[in-house]
Parts: C-alpha cells; sequence; structure tokens
C-alpha cells in the first residue's frame, strides 16, 4: 500500500512538472524549415514569444537541408562549418534552456545565403504572458503569412503567445493522477 502511495505521488509530481512546461513553436508553421516559398524566417520569429522553458520544432526533408546552432559571429558569414550543434533527424524538437539569442541556419551550400537562417530572442520564463487555452491554438499556419508584409495586417499582440502550448494538454493527466492519489488514500 505505501508502495503504491508513493508511485501515485511520483506520478501527481510528474505531472504538475508537466502542466508547467512551456510552448511548442513550429518553425515556419505549415512551410516548415525549407527554401522553398521565400519565408522569412526572422520575420516570422518576429511575429512570436518565446520563452525559456519553450520549444522550436524545426521540420524538413533531411535529404536537403539540415539545422545548426552557431554563434551570432558564424550566423552573420553563413559559417556552418564549427556549429555549436547540429540536428538532422528531419523533425528537431529543440528546448530553449536559457534567455538570449539563439541562431540557427541551414548547413547545406546556398541555403542560408537564400535565406533559411532563423534568429530568436528567449526571454526568462517568469515573464511568460497568460493566454487562455482557447487564444493559445490561434496562430496562422499559412505559408503566406509568412511572407512580405501586407500594410492591413494587424501587429502582433505582445502580451498574448501565439503558440500552442502544451498547457492544454497536460491537464488532463494532472487531473487524473491527483484523483488517483486521493482515490489511493481512500482505500
Amino acid at each position: 500500500m505505501a508502495f503504491t502511495k508513493k508511485i501515485l505521488a511520483f506520478l501527481l509530481m510528474a505531472t504538475v512538472v508537466g502542466v508547467s512546461l512551456g510552448a511548442v513553436h513550429k518553425v515556419g508553421d505549415s512551410a516548415g524549415w525549407t527554401t522553398l516559398g521565400n519565408i522569412d524566417y526572422n520575420r516570422w520569429a518576429s511575429s512570436k514569444n518565446f520563452h525559456v522553458g519553450d520549444t522550436i520544432v524545426f521540420e524538413y526533408n533531411n535529404q536537403f537541408h539540415n539545422v545548426k546552432q552557431v554563434t551570432f559571429q558564424d550566423f552573420q558569414s553563413c559559417n556552418g562549418a564549427s556549429p555549436i550543434a547540429t540536428f538532422t533527424s528531419g523533425s528537431d524538437s529543440i528546448i530553449l534552456k536559457r534567455p538570449g539569442n539563439y541562431y540557427f541556419l541551414c548547413g547545406v551550400p546556398g541555403h542560408c545565403e537564400a535565406g533559411q537562417t532563423l534568429d530568436i530572442m528567449v526571454t526568462p520564463a517568469s515573464l511568460r504572458p497568460s493566454a487562455s487555452p482557447l487564444s493559445a491554438h490561434n496562430y496562422s499556419s499559412s505559408p503566406s503569412s509568412l511572407g512580405s508584409a501586407s500594410s492591413s495586417a494587424p501587429l502582433p499582440n505582445p502580451y498574448q503567445s501565439n503558440a500552442f502550448s502544451l498547457q492544454a494538454l497536460s491537464i488532463w493527466p494532472a487531473l487524473i493522477s491527483l484523483g488517483m492519489f486521493v482515490i489511493g488514500f481512500a482505500f
């Protein structure tokens, strides 16, 4: 019985930790990480709010692309020869663990020069704006939203994240674990 209570307590704590996870941002939205379509990734990033604990996901055809995290100097010169990290799976999830700038580029020759680069600014988790679960799903996923600016387009709200939040997915396991924990004490 004591072992069961310990397991339930562990599951409850693990689920509560899961509720506090950050948002998930798919780089380029539905277009992904590509050289097709003249996507301006830095414009895409400027419409997002990135916080410590968030995850960015690069989805791409790994026969034609990769992702290299680089220094500012290497970013400016499109130099992927000495990356901080290299990702090649075609579906790379990167957790943003510290505040500050992160620099990414495609290391395939010519791709960085063609604009396949990403510079994001990450703020501390304590500055995370709160967004309702309903508004968390309202983000643009059309490739055209990443292209040229439209004079009639509304400016993004700096106090609302437009990324899908794991919090909405994690609430049910937390409630189930809490129920199991309470039931465990009843027996």
